[in-house]
């Protein structure tokens, strides 16, 4: 296989890294001793030192083993955006136990099943959030309940307010009592002073995280990522951004931890680098933008919904965005058009990375600064990742310029999934991981996403993919999300339907969009079928949920055949 992209790194980026053997609470005590008065938190004005943080994880993981936490059990974290998701990250793996990012928007039915599959015995979680995990009591592995509070790390003033928010969102109040089974957070952090118990891990073999992602069969999955794993990809992004600084750096944390993506480029990179993390619960874009200009960010890491919605706020030009160096875009597709319009808000650089769950995540991304960027690529593949194209037919690699499937080798891919040995020969096979996404590759190395595998619209005979058909859109001034899906169609086997959200203000009818479309794309890739709508749905992380839209098709299909027999 030649690797035709290692004529394009820039000098200051090795072909190949060095990997300590280390595990991830190494690299935060690393950082605790060189940069101990450095600023590693930034929660809503409230900020905690390096030195802080590592005494708060230490005596944490000392409470867990008090708990009975002993190497390789899960303990399950169930939290937003807060100094209280970082220390329960590195104390749980202190503690020797494998970290289970769980959503804390799962309903009770997801989170009894991910309880359950990774047969977690601890649950950390928001007091409001807790009684969604008690009414699971019995229910699961669970032997111990961790509960912390929003207000036990805001700022002396705003954690005086924080009960009139409560009143005034009217959050419910959730009255908890510590026994054997349930305890406060803060008391865990404030006890047990001092180094926890050492425990023997091997950071190639020993798995820090269970990290759940969706099924072939429609049931979630766990990657099994190792401490190697984790920091490999972590070294990865330090050495791709390598113009910035360790000790010097701001990133903006609005992405969630509990998503794979989040928990590299924002947690993991920062206390490797000994960067200040300025951490938001939630992203709201109004709040976004006063913390951008009260903190100066320099790295803001984020999702393609997320920048579409800070470019059409009214009020963006009111904020000073000047801080913001380097934006690595990811989970989703970025369109040109984004990219160009907040790389003039901002003066920085959005580049468009590419990665999944079971790598860690990131396996390719455009260069940042001295090498190309190549508008609509994902770039190419980081040190040490090996990538090709294959086709779909023999499995053999293809030539360049043709499509097949991506897949991808390196010391990020994960061990396997949890417990599914099936499902894990499907993806991995001699080393390679398939992604299940397909693409190209170009004359130069530089690889592009054309959809997921499962997306194709085939129409006619013909093969259409979605984000061809998104670009486009994306181009119309008028369109702030669009997505689009294949749906049943009695003459061409499937059609396209396109799912738009207009700017504020505006509209558009589909007479005008199909004019605008058919002037960019071949017919048959033109949408015969267009809902209009407020929003679409997303992840955590803003990725939109095209899946959802075609579950919602196939519902309103079945009642109307429903209704036809009758």
């Amino acid at each position: 296989m030649e690797k035709r992209w290692l004529a394009h790194y820039p000098p200051e980026i090795p072909h190949t890294l060095e990997y300590p053997a280390k595990t991830l609470p190494d690299s935060l005590r690393e950082t605790a001793e060189q940069f101990g008065d450095g600023v590693a938190i930034d929660f809503l004005g409230k900020t905690i030192t390096f030195r802080e943080l590592w005494k708060r994880v230490q005596a944490f993981a000392r409470s867990l083993q008090a708990l009975g936490v002993k190497k390789g059990d899960r303990v399950a974290i169930m939290l937003p955006n807060c100094p209280q998701a970082v220390i329960s990250y590195y104390g749980a793996l202190l503690a020797g136990g494998i970290v289970v990012q769980t959503n804390p928007l799962y309903t009770e039915h997801e989170l009894e099943y991910q309880l359950n599959d990774s047969g977690a015995s601890v649950l950390v979680t928001l007091d409001l959030l807790y009684p969604k995990a008690e009414a699971l009591r019995g229910k699961t592995p669970v032997k111990h309940w961790v509960v912390t509070r929003m207000q036990d790390y805001l700022p002396t003033v705003k954690k005086w307010l924080y009960p009139l928010v409560q009143r005034k969102q009217k959050m419910p109040s959730v009255q908890i009592e510590e026994n054997d089974a349930v305890h406060w957070f803060r008391s865990l952090v404030g006890q047990n002073e001092g180094a926890p118990l050492p425990v023997a891990i091997d950071p190639q073999e020993d798995i820090a995280l269970l990290q759940y992602t969706g099924g072939t069969t429609g049931r979630p999955k766990a990657a099994m990522l190792t401490h190697r794993n984790l920091i490999a990809n972590t070294l990865m992004c330090a050495h791709w951004v390598y113009k910035c600084e360790k000790g010097k750096e701001t990133v903006l944390g609005v992405l969630p931890f509990f998503h794979v993506y989040g928990m590299t480029t924002i947690m993991n990179l920062s206390v490797m680098m000994a960067s200040k993390m300025v951490l938001l619960p939630r992203f709201d874009v109004k709040q976004t933008l006063k913390t951008i200009e009260r903190t100066r960010p320099t790295m803001f890491p984020g999702a393609p919904t997320m920048y579409i919605a800070l470019l059409n706020d009214p009020d963006l030009p009111k904020y000073d965005l000047s801080s913001i160096n380097v934006c690595i875009s990811g989970s989703a597709p970025l369109p040109v058009e984004v990219q160009e319009q907040f790389e003039r808000a901002t003066g920085g650089k959005l580049i468009e990375g590419y990665g999944l769950t079971e790598a860690s995540p990131v396996t390719h991304g455009n260069f940042v600064w001295d090498g190309e960027r190549v508008k609509g690529s994902i770039g190419v593949p980081w040190p040490d990742t090996e990538a090709k194209i294959i086709s779909l037919e023999t499995g053999e690699e293809v030539p360049p310029g043709e499509i097949g499937e991506l897949v991808v080798r390196g010391p990020q891919v994960m061990k396997g999934y949890w417990n599914q040995p099936e499902e894990t020969a499907q993806v991995l096979r001699d080393g390679w991981l398939y992604t299940g996404d397909i693409g190209y590759m170009d004359e130069r190395g530089y690889f592009y996403i054309v959809d997921r595998k499962k997306d194709i619209i085939i129409a006619s005979g013909y093969n259409i993919y979605p984000r061809e058909v998104e670009e486009a859109l994306y181009q119309h001034p008028k369109v702030q999300e669009a997505a689009v899906i294949g749906v049943p169609d009695p003459y061409r086997g499937e059609t396209v339907k396109a799912f738009v959200v207009f700017k504020a203000g505006e509209t558009c009818s589909e007479q005008e969009l199909d004019a605008f479309m058919r002037a960019r794309l071949a017919a048959y890739k033109v949408p015969r079928l267009y809902e209009f709508r407020s929003e679409l749905p997303k992840t955590a992380v803003g990725k939109i949920l095209r899946r959802t839209l075609v579950e919602e098709e196939k519902k309103k299909l079945d009642k109307s055949s429903e209704r036809s027999v009758k």
